[in-house]
This record gives C-alpha cells, sequence and structure tokens, in this order.
C-alpha cells in the first residue's frame, strides 16, 4: 500500500511537472538542438540545407594569407566581437554607481520610496521610447546634451563644440554606454545591493564604532566583504547579459553605424538570419557565441569565486 501511495504521489508531480517540461523541450530544447544541427549546414530558408560540415565554423573564426598578410575570413565578425566587448566596458561603472545609489538609498531620509522608485524607472520604462528619448538627447544639432556643452563653454568664454555622438566613429559606442549607464544605475543592480545591505547586521557596524573605525574602515571591512556574494552575482549575470545585448539600441538609434561601429555580435546574428537569410551562419555565431560565454563564466565561477565572503 505505501509503495502504491508513492507510486501515486509520483505521478501526480510528473502531472504537475509536465506543463513547464513540455513547454521547455518544445520552446527551449528542440530550438537549441536545431540550432546546433543548422550550424552544420548552408540553409537560405528558401531552400533545403545542404550539409557543409564545419565550414560556417572555418568561414567564421578562419584566417587565410591575401596579398602576404594573414586576413580574417570574416573581418566583420571580429570587428563587431570587438564593438560588443568594449560596451560592457561600462559594466563596472554601471555596478559601482548603482553600488552608491543603493547605500545613499538605505539611508532613513524622508521620500526614500519616492527616490527608489524615480531611480529604477528607467529599467522598467520600455525599450524602445528610452531609444527614441536618447535620439532626441544625443541629436548634435538640438539635442539636450549638445546645448549644454554649448551653454557651459558660453560661460566659461569660449566656443565648445559637442560631439556628433551617434553619427561619430569614435562616440557612437561611448553614446549606447552612456544610455545603458542611465538605464542600469538605479535598476536591477540597485534593488540587489539594496537587499544586501539591508541584510547586514547592525551589530557588526556598531562593534566597528566602538573600536573607532571610520565610514571607509567600515565599508572596506564590513559592507564589502558582506555584499560581495552579491557583487559576484551581478558581475557574472552582466557579463553574460553584456555579451547577449546591444541589438535593440544599436537597432533603433543607428542601424548598427557608422560603418558598423554600434553592430554587436546579437545584431550581426539577426541580420544574418533575417536580413540575408543565412540561417546556417547565424547558427554558428550563436553557438560561439554561447561557448564563449560558457567559457567566461566558468572562469569567472574559478577565480571570482574565491573572492567571495560567505
Amino acid at each position: 500500500m505505501a509503495l502504491k501511495a508513492r507510486a501515486k504521489e509520483t505521478l501526480a508531480a510528473y502531472l504537475f511537472l509536465s506543463p513547464n517540461l513540455i513547454g521547455f523541450i518544445i520552446f527551449t530544447f528542440l530550438p537549441v538542438f536545431v540550432s546546433l544541427f543548422l550550424s552544420f549546414f548552408k540553409y537560405d530558408i528558401l531552400n533545403p540545407p545542404t550539409f557543409i560540415g564545419v565550414k560556417n565554423f572555418v568561414d567564421l573564426l578562419g584566417f587565410h594569407s591575401e596579398a602576404g598578410k594573414t586576413v580574417a575570413n570574416d573581418p566583420k565578425f571580429w570587428q563587431y566581437l570587438w564593438n560588443t566587448v568594449f560596451l560592457m566596458f561600462s559594466i563596472p561603472l554601471c555596478m559601482m554607481a548603482s553600488l552608491g545609489l543603493a547605500i545613499a538609498l538605505n539611508r532613513k531620509i524622508k521620500g526614500e520610496s519616492v527616490f527608489r522608485t524615480l531611480f529604477f524607472l528607467p529599467s522598467i520604462c520600455p525599450g524602445v521610447a528610452i531609444a527614441i528619448l536618447w535620439l532626441w538627447i544625443l541629436n548634435p544639432e538640438f539635442g539636450m546634451l549638445n546645448n549644454m556643452i554649448y551653454w557651459i563653454g558660453k560661460l566659461l568664454g569660449f566656443d565648445l563644440p559637442g560631439p556628433l555622438w551617434l553619427n561619430s566613429l569614435g562616440w557612437s559606442k561611448p553614446s549606447l554606454m552612456l544610455m545603458n549607464l542611465w538605464i542600469g544605475v538605479g535598476g536591477f543592480n540597485m534593488i540587489l545591493y539594496l537587499a544586501a545591505l539591508q541584510g547586514i547586521p547592525r551589530d557588526f557596524y556598531e562593534a566597528a564604532e566602538i573600536d573607532g573605525a571610520n565610514g571607509w574602515q567600515k565599508f572596506w571591512a564590513i559592507t564589502w566583504p558582506q555584499i560581495s556574494p552579491t557583487t559576484f552575482f551581478i558581475f557574472i549575470m552582466s557579463i553574460i547579459g553584456g555579451f547577449q545585448g546591444g541589438f535593440m539600441q544599436a537597432y533603433i538609434m543607428t542601424g548598427g553605424g557608422p560603418g558598423g561601429a554600434t553592430t554587436t555580435i546579437e545584431y550581426y546574428i539577426f541580420n544574418n538570419l533575417y536580413t540575408w537569410q543565412n540561417a546556417g551562419y547565424a547558427a554558428a555565431i550563436a553557438w560561439f557565441l554561447f561557448l564563449v560565454i560558457f567559457v567566461v563564466s566558468i572562469i569567472n565561477w574559478r577565480f571570482g569565486g574565491k573572492l567571495v565572503h560567505y
């Protein structure tokens, strides 16, 4: 009887799990498996796929000799990979700003809930609306940012022209980084840090004060070690998101330009699949990106985990 009751419980558990399990198999596992399968084929969606082995990966990652020089088979891919990595340079600054904001909002001040809501709002606003707003802010002729630069120059007594921002090869990536910083500083990173700060026992700070510790000493000896698991989690998720991000802003604001300066790996996958109908090559890029994220995450866990205090 006990065995039969256990079998019924197991069957009931599987029945409750089956909707999610079926959804995972249909919408996640099968597409991932099919993408791996397609990466070994030439497939333009309109015609049947043709098996070409590892040619997609050779075209993507390989090099050849041309006029006595070693040239990448797909130089655009390496340019777009660098664009992706460059945009990720804002991650440490965003994390530091989020931590500073969380520390400021962790104090008992009048209207703290209002401030928290205001700082969090950009992260939940529609991305398209934010992109259009920043298109206006970064407009080189009548944008708010260049107008501010102009008036600052006028107050200082000299002409201070603003950059071309999104229309410039040198300024287009920093422009997107500035916008992402504005979105991310008060977003989920701030919420996670705020939760971590509120989980630190007050007794630690009281004991440090009795020992005569000042603010910086309390931060480095108590706050920083106590929030290190949260910092580690935010860093890993930011790296993963960085490799997978950059598409929406570039698609709406720059179209990947100027000269491919804002095209990321995700955007390149989109173009190969939907613009050029090269599904096999797009799948190969996606799997290479997966391997990069996997290796970087393993390295982070291997070495970054040693810095975490539990």
